[in-house]
């Protein structure tokens, strides 16, 4: 066994299990996914740290325990067609690809799409369909979804995602409460929509448009610095939440 495999473990039992997440498939999927290869190489050393890590263009890959929860709330079986908005590194959407039968991921910066792209093409996962758009408004041409997952944050729940929800399905979605950001899980039922409160976190915005061509400042390592990742700025040790 490898050290990033001992390293994965070991994340699992101390952030996700140790913690209260008993969803064996979630704990099984992030024990096996490379979680390392998610982020600049440079950061490889960090990749199971208790923190989010930036990876380049003013975006982050979330914390472990932040990936492990949002998944577990999905409570997926195996047979769900998943949205995700904003796909990040794709760390998150590869961690969905091993708990359902296909993932829709999208991401606005379309570098980071290229990127995720072709590095979950690399690992093997041809469940997962990546796209460089807005999704603010999410995939009305592949709906309807049995689960969808925003890891941006919100003023409001977009209605447009609620009706690409089956029947029973699971929307999560971080908003903003003005001093606060809280994670929210709403479930479709009929013409009713449920909410559940989860915990506080912190996300960037959900912004709609696409960016094509984002670049970063020559020399720099992909990751980025804290000083161009607002999720890092006043918080170095990047403990607060990001994008996958």
């Amino acid at each position: 066994m490898n050290d990033y495999a001992v390293a994965r473990r070991r994340m699992v039992r101390e952030q996700l299990a140790a913690a209260g997440l008993d969803d064996r498939r979630v704990l099984h999927a992030m024990e096996v996914v490379p979680r390392h290869q998610f982020v600049p190489r440079l950061l490889h050393h960090r990749a199971h740290q208790d923190c989010a890590l930036p990876i380049g263009f003013g975006q982050t890959i979330s914390k472990p325990f932040t990936v492990g929860l949002m998944s577990c709330l999905l409570e997926l079986k195996g047979h769900e067609r998943v949205l995700e908005i904003g796909t990040g590194s794709g760390y998150q959407a590869a961690v969905l690809a091993a708990l359902c039968r296909e993932v829709v991921t999208i991401e606005r910066v379309a570098p980071l799409a290229g990127r995720a792209r072709q590095l979950l093409a690399g690992l093997g996962l041809d469940n997962v369909e990546v796209r460089a758009d807005d999704g603010s408004q999410g995939a009305p041409d592949r709906a309807p979804f049995d689960a969808i997952v925003v890891t941006a944050c919100a003023p409001h729940v977009p209605t447009a995602l609620v009706s690409q929800l089956v029947d029973g399905g699971f929307l999560l979605l971080p908003v903003d409460k003005g001093r606060e950001q809280i994670l929210y899980r709403y479930q479709r039922r009929g013409e009713e929509v449920v909410i559940e409160r989860s915990i506080s976190c912190r996300f960037v915005p959900l912004l709609p448009g696409i960016q094509e061509a984002v670049e970063e400042e020559p020399g720099q390592d992909a990751a980025g610095t804290a000083a161009d990742n607002p999720e890092l700025r006043d918080d170095p040790d990047g403990t607060r939440a990001g994008r996958a």
